[in-house]
């Protein structure tokens, strides 16, 4: 039996969340830097409204023409009464080895896009089903954290149900009198807000549930500087040296702006020197919350360092950005890892953890016509 010499990989990139053009960026980069000689590579794009796209229409995507005229050509191709049809083009790629989702917030990292990898019985680079649901969502992660000691901000959630019970005299009790408002389950610091008084606390809220039904009220941090980590592996994961992000100071804190359209005031320090025990503790803690979280494969970690030296975790990044300024490749690089040999290392974690969960066995038992389900009458 001949031996393929190339790994056929499914590239799926887009997404109908706020950071869809991020993941195109995102996919740019990543397939530039695959080695064709040990690739072959078929994109995917998902459209703003869940349409996977052809390898062919998503090239010339790639290429530059507009994603809404090429989307909608693609569609009239479709069935759309087939219930699969949003789906429908991946059928037509055969024979792919392991995909590659770089699909940044909703469907990729909330474990819906797992999912389906599931289903369709082939191995993908990132963490499972659950642990990218668990980690996307900001109020879950805080409590898995929490219940494993691992030091995180203090908030509250609020929902359409007690939004009214969390007005801001009662916030400014429990948090302080400056707090940052979050959506559970977003990314890239959309629809954040930090507020200082009932009416920036008011109008953030009122922003934040236009993008999810579940807002975190979480106190601020003395300070403070923000630190990053990378973490790479499955069961033995390795963590990266830390870099740092330096903000405007007319800039409230790191928002969507100057992470993806203006980042000419920022600056990242690649390594970051920070004195020892710090930077031990927070190593620690990094890969203490990956293995809380059951994390596989890759995950960037955000961290808030007060004044006095004591971090936080802030947030969990499980398909981190792999654009130009994405600290997730930068750290590695300054590490010693290059981005093409990242890529590689991704891909095989990915063909491992698959080969783990393929092992695991399911017990199934047939129910005979003697079976207690099959001999059971209801009580009148």
């Amino acid at each position: 039996m001949e031996t393929k010499s190339k790994l056929h990989v499914g590239l799926l990139f887009g997404g109908n969340s706020s950071e869809h053009d991020v993941s195109k960026r995102s996919a740019h980069n990543i397939y530039d830097a695959m080695d064709k000689a040990n690739y072959d590579v078929s994109l995917f794009l998902l459209t703003r409204d869940g349409f996977v796209l052809s390898d062919a229409a998503s090239r010339r995507v790639f290429d530059g023409e507009d994603e809404a005229t090429v989307a909608a050509e693609e569609k009239t191709k479709v069935d759309p009464s087939n219930p699969l049809a949003p789906i429908w083009n991946l059928s037509q790629a055969k024979d792919i080895d392991v995909f590659f989702p770089i699909i940044h917030g909703n469907l990729g990292e909330d474990g819906t896009i797992q999912g389906l990898f599931r289903l369709l019985k082939k191995p993908y680079v990132g963490s499972g089903v659950l642990a990218s649901a668990v980690s996307f969502d900001k109020d879950m992660t805080k409590q898995v954290l929490t219940a494993h000691g691992i030091r995180n901000t203090k908030y509250v959630v609020l929902t359409p149900d007690n939004r009214d019970a969390f007005d801001y005299a009662t916030v400014q009790a429990k948090l302080g009198d400056n707090v940052f408002i979050k959506p559970a389950n977003q990314g890239s610091s959309v629809g954040i807000h930090k507020a200082g008084n009932a009416q920036e606390y008011n109008d953030g809220i009122a922003d934040a549930f236009r993008y999810d039904y579940k807002v975190l009220v979480e106190q601020t941090i003395d300070g403070p500087e923000e630190v990053e980590i990378s973490i790479l592996g499955n069961e033995r994961p390795e963590a990266s040296k830390l870099g740092a992000i330096r903000v405007p100071k007319s800039d409230v804190f790191y928002d969507y702006n100057n992470k993806f359209v203006d980042a000419s005031g920022v600056t990242f320090e690649v390594p970051v020197e920070l004195p020892e025990d710090l930077t031990q503790e927070i190593t620690q803690m990094g890969l203490q919350t990956y293995a809380a979280l059951g994390l596989k494969g890759m995950a960037r970690i955000d961290y808030l360092v007060s004044k006095d030296g004591v971090p936080y975790v802030g947030e969990v990044n499980t398909l981190p950005g792999f654009t130009n300024i994405s600290l997730y490749p930068q750290l590695w690089q300054a590490t010693g890892i290059s981005y093409a040999d990242l890529i590689d290392r991704l891909i095989q974690l990915a063909l491992d953890e698959f080969k783990v969960q393929d092992q695991l066995a399911y017990d199934f038992i047939p129910l005979s016509d003697n079976s207690a389900a099959s001999t059971y009458k209801p009580k009148n």
